[in-house]
């Protein structure tokens, strides 16, 4: 739904109002099971992506923690070290998310996967892959470092001495992913733009090729939406990361009490 409602110059049956709108159109007109094309790649390359990134965000706010605040919570250490982590999530999941997206987009010619995968590759080269991946962490850093240090404030809150309750890791986690969202959703739209490349979006600024490049993008979403596009899809956005953020924290959480709890009943 957010790659569609992003879509900044949608064929006219594709154009929505509100999320419901949009949902209930594309399971009407396109199928039940269209909402969720891609999805497989991302599962796909979403295992080892958060694995690499939960141990990064780990391994890093200990260590500044401990430089910066000699081991008390510190916002600068959590925010730092979620913007690291970043770097190794997005390489993996940057294609992966090319694929999904142009799978996503209203008349994709991709039948599948694989297909989508071998006719990038063949028209568009290995590097259409990773066309969005400067804009994606331009936009994954802050989003990263504000997501990190809200789930870090709101624990501070809600469960100041840090034990394990699945209720303040999942409402940290939705607040943490939807103040986030929120206030990334303009270089979202612009990392969409660059991902699926729109033939009616490209063409109708008089742009002939591919579009690359951040601030390329930022002037096109302008042209075509005014201040009002860089927050087209919003409302999709924070719905989405609400309960991905919440479910990643609460599952992460519970693995690392169950693993510490483990350690420690061994040595006992």
């Amino acid at each position: 739904l957010q790659t569609r409602m992003q879509s900044l110059q949608p064929d006219p049956k594709a154009q929505y109002r509100s999320v419901y709108e949009a949902l209930k159109k594309i399971v009407l007109t396109e199928g039940f099971w269209r909402p969720l094309r891609g999805i497989n790649v991302t599962m796909l390359g979403a295992g080892p992506a958060h694995a690499m990134y939960f141990a990064c965000y780990e391994k890093m706010k200990s260590s500044l923690s401990d430089t910066i605040q000699h081991g008390g919570n510190s916002h600068l250490a959590n925010g730092i070290a979620g913007s690291v982590a970043t770097l190794l999530h997005d390489a993996v999941m940057n294609p992966a998310e090319v694929v999904k997206q142009r799978m996503q987009m209203f008349n994709s010619p991709y039948k599948s996967v694989l297909a989508c995968v071998r006719t990038v590759q063949r028209t568009e080269g290995l590097g259409a892959f990773y066309r969005s991946y400067t804009t994606q962490l331009t936009m994954n850093v802050p989003f990263q470092a504000i997501h990190f240090i809200t789930y870090e404030f709101m624990q501070e809150q809600v469960n100041p001495r840090r034990d394990y309750n699945p209720c303040s890791h999942i409402l940290s986690g939705a607040v943490a992913g939807a103040v986030a969202a929120a206030a990334t959703t303009p270089l979202d739209v612009c990392k969409t733009l660059l991902n699926t490349q729109e033939n009616m979006a490209l063409s109708s600024v008089n742009i002939s090729g591919h579009l690359s490049g951040m601030l390329n993008a930022f002037k096109t979403v302008y042209q075509l939406g005014g201040v009002w596009g860089y927050f087209r899809g919003v409302q999709a956005r924070v719905i989405y990361q609400m309960p991905s953020t919440a479910i990643a924290w609460s599952v992460y959480e519970f693995f690392k009490y169950f693993l510490t709890k483990h350690r420690l009943d061994k040595r006992t």
